[in-house]
């Protein structure tokens, strides 16, 4: 079971992967074939299909963010409260879309995740995103 260091690790290179389009850090942060329940339903792809995937959606939308609130890693699991922000190509027009996602490690790698998301357009009430996917979440003002 990876320890939190190793998990912040592995969600850094992640983020990585997403934010700065580093498609060759895929292999050392998903497993070979990885299971997937989302909007499309519940599906096996293997990492060079998801690599692909992930190249697609980046190039559909350059500036593609993960804006995440709170997040816990624990043993061989995590969860993220997030909103998607991203600026339409077409219109120019900023979009978005709030989500929760957790995870499930495995050999240190993402192997089954559960994504779920709210209606194109929402996004979470929260004035400040945490400033990297593995920070502490910002103080908020009660």
């Amino acid at each position: 079971m990876p320890d939190a260091a190793d998990l912040r690790r592995l969600f850094d290179r992640w983020e990585q992967v997403w934010h700065e389009g580093r498609f060759d850090l895929v292999p050392s942060c998903v497993a070979p074939l990885y299971i997937r329940h989302d909007e499309a339903g519940s599906r096996v792809v293997t990492r060079d299909a998801y690599a692909a995937e992930l190249t697609k959606l980046k190039a559909d939308r350059p500036d593609v963010r993960i804006l995440v609130y709170d997040h816990a890693l624990h043993g061989n699991a995590a969860w993220y409260r997030f909103t998607m922000r991203w600026t339409d190509r077409v219109s120019g027009e900023t979009r978005c879309r709030a989500g929760m996602q957790s995870y499930r490690i495995a050999d240190g790698l993402l192997a089954e995740t559960w994504v779920m998301l709210q209606p194109p357009g929402s996004a979470w009430s929260d004035p400040v995103a945490q400033e990297s996917w593995t920070s502490a979440p910002p103080k908020q003002a009660t």
